[in-house]
């Protein structure tokens, strides 16, 4: 559910609206993505799916960015960074891949859902950023909402239910690197480096859980996925570019009923009331969150604005 940064100001009402209808197009492909990586978890290795995915996004940005700039796609002033920032992703993929092996989709997604809340508390312990106590609260609320999902003490808790909070703090550190290095490098040539980065990594270990897929649907399954994924990020760009965060980041959690949906059509999975109100919780304070740092980046912007004399 991570969405690129962009500048802020006012959408215009029709823009507004495309940016939202582009939102929930995207969510729906992210849900769409983790129900087809959920119900192709048995049948094929984690790896095998990895390879297959970074090495479509690698293929798909040099084919179509290569013919325009040709090399200065692979520059980059920052290579151990654009290394670090693949490996990131590539671990937090395959701990999304291991997740959805075991936990309901709708419960996966909300659980991610708290990775805003987390790069508040890295903010304010590892870059001693200031956090008011409303933000504080909404960290609390998020975090009694993801253990009211999870609940470790009820008898038939399963330990793989902590794998998606693993994910969150390699997705909080993604998110974290990716901000600081949109400031000097391009968005194509981070987006290339990372399925670089990606499709070697799998690469290494490829000849060990190469398994032949003796059905085409799960071929098919493979190809959906790349698909998915690379739709709903380049939808979220295009949203982005006609509406600013404040008015999307509320309908990013769409993503969760998204995943409510498939879960139930796919799986005959549906959350129970305490995890009902758990998912709730979480997106509430995720949303209010994101609302502030709307809020409070608006503030900044202008003080920071000249004013005529």
């Amino acid at each position: 559910m991570s969405a690129p940064a962009v500048g802020l100001g006012l959408a215009k009402p029709h823009g507004a609206m495309a940016g939202i209808a582009m939102v929930l197009a995207a969510v729906s492909c992210f849900g769409a993505l983790d129900t087809t990586i959920k119900f192709i978890t048995t049948g094929v290795p984690v790896l095998m799916a990895l390879w297959v995915r970074f090495g479509f996004q690698m293929l798909a940005t040099a084919v179509v960015f290569a013919p325009t700039r040709g090399l200065s796609l692979l520059h980059t002033a920052h290579p151990r960074f654009q290394a670090l920032r693949g490996l990131l992703l590539v671990s937090s993929s395959g701990l999304a891949y291991l997740s959805l092996r075991y936990t309901p989709v709708a419960e996966f997604t909300a659980i991610l859902s708290i990775t805003p809340l987390v790069i508040t508390l890295i903010a304010a312990y590892r870059l001693k950023e200031r956090v008011s106590t409303l933000r504080w609260a909404l960290v609390a609320g998020g975090f009694i909402g993801t253990l009211i999902v999870i609940r470790p003490h009820q008898e038939d808790f399963n330990w793989a239910l902590l794998l998606p909070l693993v994910l969150v703090g390699t997705s909080a550190w993604f998110q974290i690197l990716t901000s600081k290095m949109a400031r000097t490098e391009s968005p194509v040539t981070m987006h290339f480096y990372t399925g670089l980065v990606g499709f070697l990594a799998a690469s290494i270990a490829l000849p060990w859980v190469w398994v032949s897929l003796t059905s085409s649907l799960l071929w098919w399954c493979i190809l959906l996925i790349c698909l998915l994924g690379s739709a709903g990020h380049f939808l979220l760009i295009l949203a982005y570019q006609r509406a600013p965060p404040a008015v999307l980041t509320p309908y990013l959690y769409g993503q969760i009923a998204a995943a409510m949906l498939g879960g139930w059509i796919m799986f005959a999975q549906v959350p129970d009331g305490w995890s009902f109100i758990g998912i709730a919780m979480i997106a509430v304070c995720g949303a209010v969150g994101a609302w502030l740092t709307m809020r409070e980046s608006r503030a900044v912007a202008v003080m920071a604005a000249p004013t005529d004399t």
